[in-house]
Parts: structure tokens; C-alpha cells; sequence
């Protein structure tokens, strides 16, 4: 069986928390392969992450929704 790894994705900016409880950072990434390489898309990542850092997403199609916006 073969194991799909993801796509490589540098941390480019730290957007904010997000999440009930602030439990999820949302990030920019710039994806570093594969199709949409070049592109900048925003994530929200579980963890501890920094600038510079590189995240293996399973999928770069999806973008998070922007934080804060009308209340």
C-alpha cells in the first residue's frame, strides 16, 4: 500500500487564534510543490507552529474562512 505524504507548505504569516477556545493558529502558507506551487493559501493548524516552519497538508485546495468579519 502506498502512503500519500502531503504537500510541503512553509509558514509565511500567523494570522491569529481561532477556534471555541483558541485552540487552532490560523497560519498563510506558501505551498511548496505540486500543483499549486507558488500559491499562498490560509490554514488553521492544531499545535505549535512559527514562521519559517513547513506543514505536510493532505490538501491545498481548501482555504480557512478569514478571522473576526461583522458581527
Amino acid at each position: 500500500m502506498v502512503e500519500q505524504e502531503g504537500t510541503p507548505c512553509e509558514v509565511v504569516e500567523l494570522i491569529g487564534r481561532t477556534g471555541m477556545a483558541g485552540e487552532a493558529i490560523q497560519v498563510k502558507v506558501r505551498v511548496l510543490d505540486g500543483v499549486d506551487k507558488g500559491k499562498i493559501i490560509t490554514r488553521n493548524v492544531m499545535g505549535p507552529v512559527q514562521l519559517g516552519d513547513i506543514l505536510m497538508l493532505n490538501e491545498t485546495q481548501r482555504e480557512a474562512k478569514r478571522l473576526g468579519g461583522p458581527r
